[in-house]
């Protein structure tokens, strides 16, 4: 009880004041034009019915925390489900090809570590290479990924899950090499002892000892997955999605749904490193390890 506590009095003490931090910005931010419209209508309204009428703007340059909440709710358990207004909907979208990128860049990162650690080649040459490509603006990368998957005509959620794929398995190759090399000297010496081969080696002592660095990895690649999965959305045009829901916010200057799809956004995020942190945790309950 008292862990749980020292959690939840943080984060809502954090929380709390981003809130404040927000209404004091939407203020600052929607009073010049609330300004706008007062004087051109010949009002003169009352300090406090001006920042009411700041937190009331239809079309607001930085919603209340309170619109987007509205708008949220609405959009999330007033909708159907099938509905193209509704978030479900639109988190639904993106999350199919965040999960299908999160499960080709980890596959693939575990693959990369693997080789790396085992073939010296590799570590001098590829690992390198894996960095340097980390440094290329993933929103001049995306484009060029959709017109080049396009011109063969491959369309729809592959090129989206590739985006993903690209920014997911870096995190996770690096955290499972770091893994894989892990184990003490002294353990690779006792198990060259018992005349162990590199199978036995790999299979009981370096996959175990990786598995803590492989899910604290894959938290970091899912979420990665996931701002793949919406960056990818953008330059398609795309009439699904969390980022086909921002184009649109943006095209119709719809501030609110914007911020709407971004929480949509957070969300989903949250609930996919929650799950992968509990894999986590069953995973190396069910290996033997003490609950945390």
């Amino acid at each position: 009880m008292d862990r749980l506590r020292d959690k939840i009095i943080p984060v809502t003490a954090i929380l709390l004041g981003i809130v404040a931090i927000w209404y004091v910005g939407a203020y600052l931010m929607n009073a010049p034009f609330q300004r706008d419209l007062d004087r051109r209508a010949g009002e003169t309204p009352t300090f406090s019915e001006f920042v009411a009428k700041t937190m009331t703007q239809p079309k607001p340059t930085l919603p209340a925390p309170h619109q987007v909440a509205v708008n949220f709710f609405e959009n999330t358990f007033l909708r159907k489900v099938t509905s193209a207004r509704s978030l479900v909907y639109h988190a639904w979208v993106t999350l199919s090809s965040t999960l299908a990128g999160f499960a080709l860049g980890t596959a693939l990162g575990i693959a990369i570590a693997v080789g790396i650690v085992h073939v010296a080649t590799l570590d001098r040459s590829l690992m390198p290479w894996i960095i340097a490509s980390q440094t290329i603006p993933i929103l001049a990368l995306a484009p060029m990924i959709i017109v080049v998957l396009a011109a063969i005509g491959v369309t729809g959620l592959i090129p989206k899950a590739l985006i993903s794929t690209y920014l997911s398995f870096f995190p996770v190759a690096v955290g499972m090499v770091k893994g894989l090399r892990s184990p003490d000297m002294l353990h690779l010496d006792l198990m060259r002892t018992y005349n162990a081969s590199s199978a036995q080696v790999f299979w009981k002592l370096r996959v175990p000892a990786s598995v803590p660095y492989l899910f604290a990895s894959m938290k970091v690649a899912v979420a990665a997955s996931l701002v793949g999965a919406i960056v990818g959305e953008l330059p398609t045009g795309a009439v699904a999605g969390i980022g086909a829901k921002l184009l649109n916010g943006s095209y119709y200057s719809q501030t609110i749904d914007m911020f709407s799809a971004l929480l949509a956004g957070s969300v989903v995020a949250v609930i996919l490193v929650s799950l992968v942190g509990l894999a986590g945790r069953l995973t190396e309950r069910a290996m033997g390890g003490r609950p945390a």
